[in-house]
């Protein structure tokens, strides 16, 4: 797309800000940011998510094609790439002009980004926390792709990607936590009428029940109030 002038810029991004907030669940806003930089910034062809978890696990959290699973999976198991320094070095913006004239950075993961099609890259650093880092990733087939302008407004997607990535989890970890509580509370109701015993108690057998078997107590919360019956119970 084509945003040359700054008032059709603004309104894009307005409609993208207010999809992104429309949505259900965290995975749904993430494809959505995917596909939104696809169609949002010039020379982008696709475009994907990468998440490095505590312990450096990698995770493709969203992606417009099998080239970018395929460029990040390869990253994970070689141990370098753009998509990676990106995220771990908190870098805002990078971008790679000509694939085919990167000779210095990333030896081992360039030959293959040359092999799949890649001629320039560009990326931003997409959210971050104490525990989680994450990068939106854009690809092109042609060398030169991404202009000043395509990382004026790849940068400003980010940060509304950022905004809308972060209220979706809030709002997940949210729900999680409600429904944690309801069951915790219904399966409390289910041991004390079973024993006819106080809320202190019934949370001891819960605990000791969790204990026991190794499980969550909102799991064992959960298969209690789903079955009835009381894991452990005598």
């Amino acid at each position: 797309m084509n945003n040359g002038s700054h008032e059709g810029l603004a309104v894009a991004l307005a409609r993208m800000a207010r999809d992104l907030l429309a949505q259900n669940t965290v995975q749904s806003t993430l494809d959505r940011i995917a596909s939104f930089a696809v169609e949002l910034v010039d020379g982008c062809e696709h475009a994907g998510i990468l998440l490095v978890h505590p312990g450096r696990e990698i995770q493709t959290a969203a992606a417009t094609s099998d080239l970018v699973r395929e460029s990040d999976r390869l990253q994970g198991e070689l141990g370098e790439g753009p998509c990676l320094d990106a995220a771990r070095n908190r870098e805002e913006v990078y971008r790679i002009a000509d694939m085919t004239r990167e000779e210095y950075r990333w030896t081992r993961y360039v030959p293959h980004a040359r092999r799949m099609g890649i001629g320039s890259m560009m990326g931003f650093l997409l959210y971050t926390d104490e525990d989680e880092l994450g990068a939106l990733d854009l690809y092109s087939s042609r060398p030169s792709a991404f202009t000043e302008h395509s990382e004026l407004v790849g940068w400003l997607l980010a940060s509304h990607a950022a905004v809308a990535f972060s209220s979706a989890r809030t709002a997940a970890q949210l729900h999680a936590a409600i429904a944690t509580r309801q069951d915790i509370g219904e399966a409390l109701g289910i041991i004390m009428e079973r024993y006819k015993i106080t809320g202190d108690e019934a949370f001891k057998v819960l605990k000791h029940s969790s204990q026991e078997h190794n499980v969550k107590l909102r799991d064992i919360a959960r298969r209690i109030t789903e079955t009835g019956s009381i894991p452990g119970a005598r």
